[in-house]
């Protein structure tokens, strides 16, 4: 899996998180060499029904930069940044929206260390602040780290394991995850499409490359964040969150070796939305039916 299509997967899912759960799986570099890798995604999440009564629709628009280096044959040291913006629009609720726009800056570092040609160690520690429009940063950060193990077992086969620990502002989330790139044919492949962060783990994803330039793939994972509500929302000062499974469908046109654009189709099935008050208290839960969400996005690295 290239770096430009973890990229473009973070875009659908939402992730907020660093790029730790595939270190493991990219191709190493030689020593003193630098890689700097940028994106832009848009996605919109068409009109979906609430169970209870009314219904939602939100778009989203994020920009990425990451930043790695090959410090020697054994260890590799990177950095990365992304912004993050949601729109959501509510009927149904008697004006009462629980919350409007989401802000999500994010910083995030990843190192990662090869003992031997076959294993491969990951460590990635990121913090993003993410609040409704007006919170400034105080009570929105979420914090922790990834760790992950791989071992290649051939130029077709690596796995592993990993575990993510995150303070997301006032609840703390540990999950284990498994980190797959399996070449089964030339062109068929089973592999994470998303990175792990404080939204889940990697999820999977089995691909066919048609050609050097247009491969076809599907998946899923889990997704889950919380975001800080301003002092006018409904829920003043709370935190909402939003739970999902997204099933997603992506079709990639690679334009050269270095940039790429990838469309994708999404069911967020099991979703859940939830706010909750200053004393933990939960004054709006709801689950909403199976949504439609469609994502373009573009990435180039350097």
């Amino acid at each position: 899996m290239s770096i430009a299509t973890r990229q473009l997967s973070i875009g659908i899912a939402l992730v907020l998180g660093t790029l730790s759960a595939v270190v493991v799986a990219q191709p190493r570099q030689a020593p003193g060499q630098t890689s700097v890798s940028v994106g832009v995604t848009g996605l919109n999440q068409f009109n979906t029904r609430i169970v209870d009564s009314g219904s939602f629709n939100w778009w989203d628009a994020s920009a990425n930069v990451n930043v790695t280096r090959q410090v020697t044959s054994a260890f590799s040291a990177g950095v990365s940044a992304r912004y993050n913006y949601q729109k959501w629009s509510w009927s149904g609720l008697d004006g009462q929206a629980p919350w409007t726009s989401i802000n999500t800056p994010a910083l995030g570092m990843n190192f990662g260390f090869s003992p031997s040609p076959e294993w491969r160690l990951g460590f990635a520690p990121t913090i993003e602040w993410s609040g409704e429009t007006g919170t400034g940063t105080g009570g929105t950060a979420t914090y922790g780290a990834v760790m992950s193990v791989a071992r290649t077992f051939s130029k077709d086969l690596t796995l592993g394991v990993g575990a993510g620990v995150f303070r997301q502002i006032d609840q703390t989330k540990v999950f284990p995850y498994l980190l797959v790139n399996w070449s089964i044919t030339d062109k068929l492949r089973l592999s994470n499409p998303l990175p792990a962060g404080p939204s889940g783990g990697a999820g999977l994803e089995l691909s066919y490359a048609f050609n050097d330039r247009w491969t076809l793939g599907g998946g899923g994972a889990y997704r889950s964040y919380r975001f800080r509500l301003n002092e006018n929302s409904p829920v003043a000062n709370g935190i909402g969150q939003n739970s999902f499974v997204p099933v997603f469908a992506r079709l990639s046109y690679a334009i050269d070796r270095t940039s790429r654009i990838d469309l994708y189709a999404a069911a967020t099935t099991a979703g859940r939305l939830s706010a909750t008050d200053s004393s933990g208290t939960t004054q709006f839960s709801t689950n909403y039916q199976t949504g439609f969400a469609m994502a373009l996005s573009f990435s180039k690295r350097f």
